[in-house]
């Protein structure tokens, strides 16, 4: 494990930087796990932009493992209370993270 973060506060757009090294940001798609219905009702209903829903909430992502790539079988085959899935990837940047 190459990075690990709890996603509270400060959602996905603040949680994960912190656990980068310098040079590297994070992409992530969007549209690879199911938002919970309640997150789209909140957007909805309270006006709040996407970029600020992923700034706020976990969006139904709990915990971050960054893994080197080769190793997500490893994990997968691990007897864990949740499937892990994969939703990005780390890439070369400034310790962002890139919503697709």
């Amino acid at each position: 494990v190459k990075g690990l973060a709890h996603i509270t506060g400060g959602g996905l757009l603040e949680n994960i930087p912190r656990i980068l090294p310098g040079g590297c940001s994070v992409e992530i798609d969007t549209g690879s796990w199911r938002v919970p219905a309640l997150f789209d009702l909140l957007q909805e209903r309270g006006g709040v932009e996407r970029a600020e829903m992923f700034r706020v909430f976990n969006m139904g992502v709990g915990m971050i493992f960054i893994i080197p790539e080769g190793e997500a079988p490893r994990l997968e085959a691990c007897d864990l209370r949740w499937k892990p899935f994969r939703i990005g990837a780390v890439v070369e940047g400034g310790k962002e993270v890139v919503l697709k």
